[in-house]
């Protein structure tokens, strides 16, 4: 580093203060759109290859967007039920197989999805048992990697589901599960949720339960309001098993037909393009509840107007740049006022005006490089921290 560089480069050591004030400007104009422009596109590859390995989403009419959101990445958004019976239909049908979906329930408030679904669904997503085995009876549960790790459970320890309300003394009480697997990390939405059996999940929602055997003789008769040889009628004080075990799990019953038992969402994967193509013609019928949607569309569409969001913000981040500019340009102006005995004495040394500007264009090249550096530095940090962020707020 020699002439103008070597004095520019003093220069801005000597004025720390100045410096900084200048690098946090510049740093600051040039890392907002920078990491808004590197989230947004990793998102999109993330929500792109997501819906592209899932062909067909069943569920409730309205809400297309929380639909698929909701069977792709477990939200927490609201849908209306879809029920039993369609899965039923869908699999006497020759065109595809469906994958129920109950996503109704977390565990540790609200952290980790309780995924209910059936072992068809680790098959469709490739998912590996690391530890244990997958839930092979009710009240089992295996973890993703990430609440494995996080929560620091593997395979004979147990977790809580999550009350629905905590004020609402007629809801069913927290599910003790038992925990039968963990599994292999897949850096996908798997990671971050806890999956048990689609019975299961009704246990949960309090459409399923078990409890002491009112039918027998020596059962408590307050507990009993009526019997007749057809029914008993308990009363509504008689207990309920919050855990499923060896002993009881024969008492484990539906107080509702099959085919209205609820469900978030179906996936369903056609057997062939026709098939798909037939299975889309069936639910575009006006009278239908439920709707067919191909995620890689609906997720095309919602990424449309992330973009449309993007490009006010990019004018408003142009608008921030422009100020910044002029400001760098009024702190220049003002240094060459206060700098002016100093250029006059490189004048006088020889120093011809082409080697003051070289010296400015030197001190804000420096300064630019510093910014954009650590631009680039704090962007990826972003990226790499805002799933956690995103989580924690």
């Amino acid at each position: 580093m020699s002439g103008p560089w070597y004095l520019a480069w003093r220069y801005v050591r000597y004025h720390r203060m100045k410096s900084l004030i200048l690098i946090v400007c510049m740093t600051v104009t040039i890392v907002l759109p920078l990491s808004n422009h590197l989230l947004i596109r990793s998102y999109d590859r993330e929500f792109r290859a997501r819906a592209a390995t899932t062909p067909l989403v069943v569920g409730a009419r309205g809400k297309r967007f929380d639909l698929v959101l909701k069977a792709l990445y477990f939200t927490p958004a609201s849908v209306d039920p879809v029920h039993m019976g369609e899965v039923d239909r869908l699999h006497d049908g020759p065109w595809g197989m469906p994958i129920p979906l109950e996503l109704s329930y977390t565990v540790e408030r609200g952290r980790y999805p309780i995924v209910g679904t059936t072992l068809d669904y680790f098959e469709f997503r490739g998912l590996r048992v690391a530890q244990g085995s997958l839930p092979l009876r009710l009240g089992q549960a295996v973890l993703g990697a990430n609440v494995a790790r996080e929560l620091g459970l593997c395979p004979g320890d147990h977790l809580f589901s999550d009350q629905k309300s905590l004020y609402d003394i007629t809801q069913t009480y927290p599910l003790k599960m038992h925990i039968a697997g963990t599994l292999a990390p897949m850096g996908t939405p798997d990671d971050r949720a806890v999956f048990v059996d689609i019975k299961t999940a009704w246990i949960i929602a309090g459409i399923s339960h078990g409890h002491q055997d009112v039918a027998r003789t020596d059962v408590d008769p307050a507990l009993v309001l009526e019997r007749t040889d057809q029914e008993v009628v308990t009363n509504p004080g008689i207990v309920e098993y919050n855990e499923v075990t060896p002993e009881n799990i024969g008492s484990f019953h539906t107080h509702a037909p099959p085919e209205e038992l609820p469900l978030s969402a179906i996936i369903v994967v056609p057997n062939s393009d026709k098939g798909a193509t037939i299975l889309k013609a069936e639910y575009q019928e006006p009278q239908r509840a439920e709707q067919i949607l191909d995620p890689t569309k609906v997720v095309d569409e919602l990424m449309g107007r992330v973009f449309e969001v993007q490009r006010l913000f990019d004018a408003i981040f142009a608008l921030v740049g422009v100020a910044t500019v002029l400001f760098l340009v009024l702190v220049v102006l003002l240094s060459n006022q206060l700098r002016q005995r100093e250029m006059e004495t490189m004048s006088r040394i020889g120093c011809s005006r082409w080697t003051a500007v070289s010296l400015h264009g030197a001190e804000l090249a420096i300064i630019l490089a510093i910014s954009v550096l650590l631009s680039g530095v704090l962007a990826v940090v972003v990226v790499m921290l805002a799933p956690g962020l995103a989580e924690m707020l």
